[in-house]
């Protein structure tokens, strides 16, 4: 089971008594407005994130985003597919725009490079979610291309902006 930890996080595996709370901000309509699950978020599609395989098994891995405290916040994934990933992240409307996003994710990308040898992480997101856009740009991802209208998301076709780096990159 792996545990990151930040200066003012820890990065975890979900517990069932982690579930209510995150329904509560995968169901907030600003949380959830670039993100790719059904809405309404259920209590059996949010079951599926609890796991302790841990990070860099074949498919999506999340980890609880939790304050030092123990305070659950939001949750991070890594979408490990041979040397390569995708990430992601989420966090409830109160914990945003306090640098835990930046934080929890600098913490993902290092454990990706350095723990699990990955040569390459990215990241697929909705351009108008401009905040992650910055966000990826200011961790030193670069912005690879947008493919136009490539996904129906929500009742309306939508662009898909890509993000990436190497290890390369991140280590030098």
């Amino acid at each position: 089971m792996t545990i990151l930890h930040t200066s003012r996080l820890t990065l975890r595996p979900l517990t069932p008594d982690d579930l209510p709370r995150v329904l509560a901000y995968r169901n907030d309509p600003e949380v959830a407005r670039y993100q790719g699950w059904p809405l309404p978020a259920t209590p059996d599609s949010v079951a599926g994130l609890v796991s302790d395989a841990p990070l860099g098994s074949p498919g999506w891995v999340q980890r609880a985003v939790t304050l030092s405290g123990g305070e659950l916040v939001g949750d991070v994934g890594l979408n490990t597919q041979g040397p390569q990933a995708e990430l992601g992240v989420t966090l409830a409307r109160r914990a945003q725009g306090q640098g835990y996003a930046r934080e929890a994710l600098h913490a993902l990308v290092t454990h990706a490079f350095t723990d699990l040898g990955l040569h390459r992480v990215h990241a697929s997101i909705d351009p108008r979610n401009t905040a992650v856009a910055a966000l990826l740009t200011r961790l030193g991802f670069r912005h690879e291309g947008t493919s136009l209208q490539s996904y129906r998301h929500r009742g309306e076709w939508t662009d898909d902006a890509l993000y990436a780096v190497l290890a390369a990159e991140w280590t030098a």
